[in-house]
C-alpha cells in the first residue's frame, strides 16, 4: 500500500510540474498586422471596393445608387470631399457604408485611409 502511495505521490508531483506553463499572451495570440506600406489604387483599394461596394455602387446600378464608385474618376470625387472615409468609418456624419451591414475590416479601412492620405493616386 505504501508503495502505491509513493508512486501516486510521484505521479502527482510530475503531473503538477508538467501542467505548469509560462504562457505569454503575445506568443499565444500574435498581434495581427496590417500592411499599409505599398497601398495602390489598382492593387489594394480597387479590390476592396469591388468586393464590398460595387454590389450597390457600380455603374450598372446607377438607378439604385446615386453615387457610383466604379472607376477612378467617380471615386476621386468622394475622396476629395471626405465622404468616403466618413462613410466607411461609420462616423455618423454621413450614411454608413456598406449600408445596413457591419463596417469593413479595420485593415481595409486603414489601407483606404493610407491611400487617401497619400493623395489618392491613380496607380
Amino acid at each position: 500500500m505504501q508503495k502505491y502511495l509513493g508512486i501516486s505521490f510521484c505521479f502527482l508531483v510530475v503531473a503538477s510540474v508538467l501542467s505548469c506553463a509560462y504562457n505569454v499572451e503575445e506568443e499565444l495570440y500574435p498581434p495581427v498586422t496590417c500592411d499599409t506600406l505599398n497601398v495602390t489604387y489598382s492593387g489594394t483599394v480597387l479590390p476592396i471596393l469591388q468586393q464590398n461596394c460595387y454590389e450597390c455602387h457600380s455603374n450598372a446600378n446607377v438607378g439604385i445608387s446615386l453615387i457610383p464608385l466604379e472607376g477612378y474618376a467617380f471615386l476621386s470625387i468622394k475622396v476629395n470631399d471626405g465622404q468616403l472615409i466618413k462613410a466607411i468609418r461609420h462616423t455618423g456624419e454621413v450614411t454608413p457604408m456598406p449600408k445596413d451591414r457591419p463596417s469593413l475590416p479595420e485593415c481595409d479601412i486603414l489601407k483606404i485611409e493610407k491611400w487617401v492620405s497619400e493623395g489618392a493616386p491613380d496607380n
